[in-house]
């Protein structure tokens, strides 16, 4: 899942608005929605960045850390 450029120029525009006059109901439901994807992008790059990573142990041994955690969380 990604978020698009227009998605978060409207994210923006709607933080803006909010601040300047107030949103309507839809819109207010409309900023939670992209918000929402904002996050979910956001934790799954996070997710991706941290599946990649090689930590060297004490004994010399690389584990990779999306190996040891990640099919643990592997439903989320």
């Amino acid at each position: 899942m990604s978020v698009t450029d227009k998605e978060i120029a409207r994210i923006n525009e709607l933080a803006r608005k909010s601040k300047a006059e107030g949103l309507t109901q839809e819109e207010q439901k409309e900023q939670r929605e992209l918000r929402q994807r904002y996050i979910e992008a956001i934790r799954m790059n996070l997710r991706g960045q941290l599946n990649n990573i090689d930590i060297l142990g004490h004994d010399g041994k690389i584990v990779n850390l999306g190996e040891k955690y990640g099919k643990r969380n592997k439903g989320n």
